[in-house]
């Protein structure tokens, strides 16, 4: 185990926090860990009561209020000056707008998500390819002026997004040097494109296993899951999406290009929480995970991607496959049983965990030594001896943001980034003793391995890294 910094960096600005559920309470024990700053100068927005003791604990000052289109501008006006951090780990709040009101304030931004306002992601005036992510990401970029000086804007990092794109970065590092390669480190957007090219990666999955368990199991009627349960069900009722390789020879009969943007990623006509694919992580092995869809699967296959004056030549496919916690699995069963209509009661679950782990990587398929996975594999148990307010899943993601908001107060004019901008060493040196084990495993595992054996499948044989063959229903 690293050493944890018990004071990372001095900040005299205020910072005010837009949201306050598993994530904002799992982050503010680390504000206070790694800054050195005063509970008068922390503020929360949130419109729920069930963070106030913690806020509380802490002598940090939370107001009750929904943050909405209407009144988001005049009630940050009063609370944010230039040079001010606004940390959003909310649901249903617009990122993008936030964002350029932090640009034109002069205030420095990090969210774990883009968000639209409430109800965007199940607004039915909007298509399909309007209510992703991708369109989300698309709008957000847009924002960017190149040659202008901006206060900084880190977008979406958390865990995934966020440090699963410097996973990739370290893991691309790996398996250049397992392999033999004389490698110097890349720098430029351009030379980690060539390297994943070079290396032959066809794939990469956000590979996530939870096998937190509570004392008491989900009862009828009722969601559960270890982390935001709003966020989860309004990820899963977004399409699904994934990062479209170069590789791939079958379309999906529906499958979706977008009109507009970069054209690095697709979407299926269905809902990602209705959608399962094939991956593998080290402890569980083989598994069928959701592809729910999130902007790291668009964000690093377009960073990977390898184009000239003809066309691209190189992008691998990036897709999020995740298996929560077992009650959890049962809630999205019982959530598309109903036809998607949300269950009556909820419960997240924190201090009732009484066992498990969450074991968070990617996993690189494709090159000489088959495929590589690389992550963290944070117990329960280790989480609650790190850091208080916090669970396997929560922690992961509240170091994630810890890192950002270090890497941005220290670059506070560099406009709006993404994860694959920052400098993945910098981060990792940050959030390494927070993520348990950190580990990587090669494996002979492909999609195919051990299919057949009890039906015909129509499959791509000279390929088990095409999507079709990663894909279940």
């Amino acid at each position: 185990m690293q050493e944890i910094h018990k004071k990372y960096l001095k900040f005299d600005k205020k910072i005010v926090i837009i949201g306050f559920g598993s994530i904002g309470q799992a982050v503010l024990p680390l504000i206070f860990r790694h800054f050195i700053i005063t509970p008068a100068q922390v503020t929360v927005i949130t419109k729920h009561t069930n963070g106030l003791a913690v806020a509380d604990e802490y002598g940090v000052a939370c107001q009750l209020t929904a943050l909405t289109k209407d009144n988001y501008q005049s009630l940050l006006d009063q609370k944010l000056q230039e040079g001010d951090f606004l940390l959003n780990v909310s649901v249903d709040v617009s990122s993008v707008d936030l964002i350029k009101f932090c640009q034109q304030k002069g205030v420095l931004y990090l969210d774990t998500c883009i968000e639209p306002w409430e109800g965007g992601y199940v607004d039915q005036t909007l298509s399909a390819s309007a209510r992703s992510n991708y369109s989300l990401r698309e709008a957000a970029l847009k924002l960017k002026k190149p040659g202008v000086k901006q206060p900084t804007a880190v977008l979406t990092h958390g865990a995934n997004p966020g440090l699963v794109s410097h996973f990739v970065k370290q893991a691309l590092i790996n398996i250049a040097h397992d392999l033999g390669k004389n490698i110097t480190i890349p720098k430029t957007r351009a030379e980690w494109a060539n390297l994943a090219n070079q290396l032959q990666i066809k794939t990469i999955h956000i590979a996530e296993r939870d096998t937190q368990i509570a004392a008491s199991s989900k009862k009828p009627n009722e969601f559960v899951n270890t982390w935001s349960i709003d966020g989860f069900v309004s990820e899963g009722f977004q399409p699904a999406e994934l990062g479209w390789g170069s590789h791939e020879r079958h379309f999906p009969s529906d499958a979706v290009h977008h009109n507009f943007g970069s054209q690095c990623a697709i979407y299926l006509d269905r809902p990602g929480a209705s959608t399962r694919v094939r991956t593998w992580t080290p402890l569980a092995r083989s598994f069928h995970g959701f592809l729910i869809t999130h902007s790291e699967a668009i964000s690093i296959s377009d960073y990977l991607t390898v184009a000239d004056d003809k066309g691209v030549q190189y992008r691998p496919t990036v897709h999020y496959a995740y298996h929560p916690c077992e009650d959890a699995v049962l809630s999205i069963h019982e959530l598309a049983g109903r036809e998607w209509q949300k269950q009556a009661t909820q419960r997240l679950l924190s201090h009732d965990i009484i066992d498990g782990m969450d074991e968070l990587g990617v996993l690189l398929a494709g090159h000489a030594k088959g495929a590589y996975w690389f992550g963290s594999q944070l117990s329960i148990h280790e989480a609650r001896k790190l850091v208080p307010y916090n669970t396997a899943t929560s922690l992961q993601v509240a170091i994630g943001v810890i890192a950002g908001m270090v890497w941005a107060i220290s670059h506070p004019f560099s406009g709006i980034v993404e994860p694959e901008e920052i400098d993945h060493q910098y981060i990792m040196n940050i959030t390494l003793p927070y993520l348990g084990s950190v580990v990587g495993h090669y494996t002979d595992w492909t999609p195919l391995k051990e299919r057949g054996k009890l039906f015909r499948e129509a499959i791509d044989y000279d390929d088990p890294w095409q999507f079709i063959n990663v894909r279940v229903t």
